[in-house]
């Protein structure tokens, strides 16, 4: 037996093997030291100018980096050099969010896609983001409910909402779900939608849109990931959402080596589950289940 108790992930096409004694956790990573308060100011300055230049096209990004960072970094030749080094920090961790969401994604059951937004008579932005935060954290620990969703503004009013994929469980919904018709301004023609009275009353409008196929929830994955790249924001992330699930792995399950320095293996699409060399079956949602999990 080539690996034992290695971290496997699905990408949407193949799962994935990582071997522990490639990626050993023995060694504790080093804490950063702390930053010196002119190094400090010029990372804050760039983040906040980083977050206003993705609303630009992008080549116009790095002239508005350029000039909002002259004064705290005169010289060109530095300046250059600090905003692709905090650039390219931030597409690297892009990257790194993408990948950690479709794995958890990819390990989960999900049944809706919502939306939530406020009734100005209602609440304020800020009572509305605190609100709903609160109820999602109670329906998580009371109803065994499961989200990953982003808080994102409107392009033209600029009004906060909350959209996410989530799983309800059998018997965890709460309120009712009633059906709605109303004209959108937006693409010119009457819309369904499926509302939640719990969430109309206290909050105001909302969507519940079933996802009921697998296609589905890769077309909602594919926007949370289109937000990450358009923002570069972190999710929001509720309930027990491992990242990998943990099995012995058999050497003929093995197809080929993966990833860097080939210290990673694609596996068989039905490769047999082993929890310490016990034989569990061939991996399926309902194998999964009953396997240890690992972020």
């Amino acid at each position: 037996m080539p690996y034992k108790a290695a971290k496997i992930s699905f990408d949407g096409s193949h799962y994935i093997a990582t071997p522990k004694e490639n990626f050993p956790q023995g060694r504790r990573r080093r804490k950063a030291r702390p930053l010196p308060d002119a190094e400090l100011d010029k990372k804050e300055q760039f983040e906040t100018a980083y977050t206003e230049s993705k609303k630009l096209p992008r080549k116009e990004r790095k002239p508005f980096l350029l000039d909002a960072l002259k004064d705290t970094i005169p010289d060109k030749a530095q300046r250059e050099e600090f905003i692709s080094q905090h650039t390219e920090r931030k597409k690297i961790n892009a990257i790194r969010r993408k990948s950690r969401l479709s794995k958890k994604v990819h390990l989960q059951e999900w049944n809706y896609f919502c939306t939530f937004t406020y009734d100005d008579k209602k609440h304020t932005e800020e009572t509305f983001r605190k609100s709903l935060r609160n109820t999602l954290k109670h329906l998580v620990n009371r109803k065994g409910w499961k989200h990953i969703g982003v808080w994102e503004r409107s392009p033209e009013k600029q009004r906060l909402h909350f959209h996410g994929i989530f799983y309800i469980p059998q018997g965890g919904m709460v309120g009712e779900m009633i059906e709605t018709k109303d004209y959108s301004t937006k693409v010119r023609r009457m819309q369904t939608a499926r509302q939640n009275t719990h969430f109309l009353e206290r909050y105001g409008r909302n969507d519940f849109q079933p996802l009921g196929s697998q296609e589905e929830v890769q077309q909602s994955l594919r926007y949370l990931m289109k937000y990450i790249e358009k923002s570069g924001e972190k999710l929001v992330y509720g309930g027990d959402l491992p990242t990998y699930f943990i099995s012995d792995v058999l050497d003929e399950d093995i197809l080929c080596p993966y990833g860097v320095d080939d210290r990673k293996a694609i596996l068989a699409d039905d490769f047999t589950c082993c929890i310490e060399g016990e034989l569990i079956g061939k991996v399926s949602r309902e194998i999964i289940v009953q396997m240890p999990k690992a972020n």
